[in-house]
């Protein structure tokens, strides 16, 4: 079984394709040496950019925004991550991108291919999140394997959905550039809405010593006798 031919049906986007070669490479090679234990770790690992585990992990960060009032990061989040995915579903039935596989052995998917929503989910999601906790990471180890640490993710979700044969390679590929470019669009349209709200002030805990309760010392009234005037002769 050979994948879906781009110029079958889309002979403009083949054209425009200059990574069709690569794209048809890539989907043959990996449907050719898949095997069920292989299948069974590949859908493990992209169940980090399945609507699932993303509406769990969603849910769960929304309730947190909420029980502290940070209403503008809970903004961010709802525009971040379901709306840039509901773009993406939107941009799948524009394009109408057929599937590299649709019939198959380990086939269990439906839909258009391009761009990738798994791919996408995670690179919102992750991609969000690594934005919400850099701030709070001080030193450049932190920061750089906090940075790493998403990466991988989206970079093994994409692998895997390339692996399995539900996305070509430059479904991917569009999937991170547009996950990041509308992080960065929330990021900045909601960059004056974070400012507007006071930053409170983290006071240490420290110990302060009472003052010394001041002592009333009763002084003596002394009383003061003026001599008596002297009259003249």
């Amino acid at each position: 079984m050979t994948p879906s031919l781009l110029t079958q049906n889309h002979p403009v986007l083949a054209l425009s394709n200059p990574l069709a070669n690569a794209d048809q490479g890539l989907a043959i090679w990996f449907h050719e040496h898949l095997t069920p234990l292989l299948v069974a770790v590949l859908r493990a690992i992209c169940q980090l950019g399945s609507g699932e585990w993303i509406g769990i992990v969603l849910f769960a960060g929304l309730l947190f925004f909420a029980w502290k009032r940070l209403w503008p990061s809970l903004t961010t989040m709802v525009l971040a991550v379901p709306c840039g995915m509901l773009l993406n579903e939107l941009l799948k039935a524009i394009v109408q991108r057929p599937r590299p596989y649709t019939q198959g052995e380990f086939v269990d998917w439906s839909g258009y291919s391009f761009a990738s929503g798994h791919t996408i989910g995670a690179t919102l999601l992750y991609g969000q999140i690594l934005l919400f906790v850099l701030p709070m990471l001080k030193s450049r180890a932190s920061r750089s394997l906090a940075i790493l640490s998403a990466l991988a993710v989206v970079l093994l979700v994409g692998f895997g959905r390339i692996a399995l044969g539900a996305h070509y390679f430059t479904d991917v590929l569009a999937a991170i550039f547009f996950g990041v470019l509308w992080l960065t669009i929330c990021f900045f349209a909601m960059k004056p809405l974070h400012r507007k709200l006071p930053i409170p002030e983290i006071i240490p805990n420290v110990v302060v010593a009472p003052e010394p309760a001041m002592a009333l010392i009763p002084v003596p009234a002394v009383e003061i006798t003026e001599p008596a005037p002297v009259l003249a002769r």
